[in-house]
């Protein structure tokens, strides 16, 4: 386990290099690999240690409930009681997570805040897929999407759903088109949520 953990955070790192057009199939391939889901891991260790293991796995960093320190290294995810470590942040920045992975997250329970940043295979179904998680629609309290080029307002709109949202920042999103749209219905369906656009 350990091994593998080395091998995909240093393939991770090698992806930003400049590659030909087969070499991104592979990429793709290699990181669809790392989303798979694992649905025996997430029966037998839990959901919060499986997500981590995959998060990490991908290049993203998890922070657990009760503690500051993120966890970043895939070969260091603490040991212990399965139920003592519970996911409350998710920092995906540069991260290779797609939307295979995210059946990961249909456990988690005590999830405040997800930033998605350069994440080049995030689309609107994530964020669709995101909002269709009932514990997430409750725990969920701020997002931030980054620099993800392949959202739309489609699945901006979706993230209404989150009712306990209360900070949304949207920057750098050239899929997004329509931002008076997005303002008016969020201000209907969540009239608390802080909402800071840095959009064209």
């Amino acid at each position: 386990m350990m091994l593998f953990g080395k091998i995909s955070q240093q393939l991770c790192g090698l992806k930003k290099l400049p590659w030909s057009r087969d070499s991104r199939y592979f990429w793709g391939w290699l990181n669809a690999v790392f989303n798979k889901v694992d649905h025996d891991r997430i029966r037998d260790v839990g959901p919060d240690r499986a997500a981590s293991e995959w998060l990490l796995r991908c290049g993203a960093l998890v922070r657990y409930h009760g503690q500051e320190r993120w966890q970043k290294d895939y070969n260091h995810l603490p040991s212990g009681p399965l139920d003592k470590y519970k996911i409350q942040a998710i920092d995906a920045t540069d991260s290779c997570i797609m939307s295979i992975g995210f059946d990961h997250m249909e456990g988690l329970q005590y999830v405040e805040k997800i930033r998605l940043c350069k994440c080049h295979y995030i689309e609107d179904g994530c964020l669709e897929r995101l909002s269709q998680l009932e514990n997430l629609r409750k725990s969920m309290l701020e997002m931030e999407i980054i620099s993800c080029g392949n959202i739309t307002d489609k699945g901006i709109i979706a993230l209404h759903h989150f009712r306990n949202l209360k900070y949304l920042f949207l920057s750098d999103l050239p899929g997004v088109k329509e931002k008076e749209k997005i303002v008016q219905a969020f201000k209907t369906s969540l009239p608390s949520l802080e909402l800071k656009l840095d959009l064209k």
